[in-house]
């Protein structure tokens, strides 16, 4: 805990099982919050997986927040938490465990990228974020998703069924499935543009280098690209010019700093690149319409 009573954000690593399938994991909410427990985290408390996390309700609903953005997972939504993400069980779902499996059912897989083929992690785009929190299949969508992850949850728990490696490689063809529809719902996500290399290479150079660098200019130098087409494919993928990417980026960590660590408004800034408290200050100030002890003070008393 902080010194003011705000908890802190606690690294969850991939929880592997012994001899399960290496890299992916099919539990429910009551599994979830005993991983939790595990790292000495409380169910409700702020966890930043160092994986992707799904999560999909079949009964009840799940209270979330996913950084800054509160969300409720209801019947047949899906939420997909990506690797670095800050995610916590909201209210009603932090106290559920296995005493109590009537009150939701749920189910959470969990896995590494490394699990799947280079094609399926370039064609599913797993170092987007979610258009929407949570993802709710439209009808016609609906049907093929959920069929797919009572595939994956049956083979998942039928271990002996099949030798080892054949058992990992279902297991594997069943997830690939799931995250290429789930990543391809229609209304689910913008439609792909021509440039949609250009902004994943320029997405992934922001992600290395933000507290480096603030200008398009610096990236585009760096890929080899022009301040346009860097511009022109970020708003085919996202409707965000260029350099409103790399502002979000910085005021989504700069609100994570602010909110789980005491750090200074001035330390804040030299850890993301501002030359100053002053000239970090206004940039936040311009991009949120506070400053960042106005937003440490309202967000902490408001439990965000």
């Amino acid at each position: 805990m902080s010194r003011i009573g705000q908890p802190e954000v606690v690294e969850f690593p991939f929880p592997a099982t012994p001899g399960g399938p290496p890299g992916v994991e099919v539990t429910d909410i009551a599994g979830l919050v005993a991983r939790l427990r595990r790292l000495g985290a409380e169910a409700g408390d702020r966890v930043r997986p160092g994986f992707h996390l799904l999560l999909t309700v079949r009964r009840g609903s799940v209270p979330c927040a996913v950084d800054l953005t509160d969300c409720t997972v209801t019947e047949g939504s899906w939420l997909w938490v990506r690797p670095g993400q800050v995610f916590r069980l909201r209210g009603a779902a932090a106290p559920v465990d296995a005493t109590a499996p009537d009150e939701v059912a749920a189910t959470v897989i969990l896995f590494q990228a490394s699990l799947l083929d280079a094609a399926t992690v370039a064609e599913a785009r797993l170092d987007r974020r979610a258009w929407r929190l949570p993802l709710t299949p439209v009808p016609e969508a609906r049907a093929p998703v959920e069929g797919t992850l009572e595939l994956l949850e049956s083979e998942y728990h039928r271990l002996r069924d099949l030798p080892l490696e054949t058992h990992v490689e279902v297991v594997r063809h069943l997830l690939a499935v799931l995250v290429l529809r789930l990543s391809h719902l229609p209304g689910g996500q913008r439609r792909r543009a021509a440039g949609d290399e250009t902004f994943r290479r320029f997405q992934a150079a922001v992600e290395q280098g933000f507290t480096r660098s603030h200008r398009v200019e610096d990236y585009a130098a760096r890929l080899g690209y022009s301040v346009r087409s860097l511009t022109r494919a970020s708003n085919a993928a996202v409707g965000r010019g260029a350099k409103a990417v790399i502002d979000d980026r910085l005021v989504l960590e700069a609100k994570r700093l602010l909110l789980h660590t005491e750090l200074s408004a001035g330390a804040v800034g030299d850890r993301l690149g501002f030359t100053g408290t002053t000239v970090f200050t206004r940039f936040f100030r311009h991009r949120t319409g506070e400053t960042p002890a106005g937003f440490r003070r309202r967000a902490r008393a408001h439990g965000e």
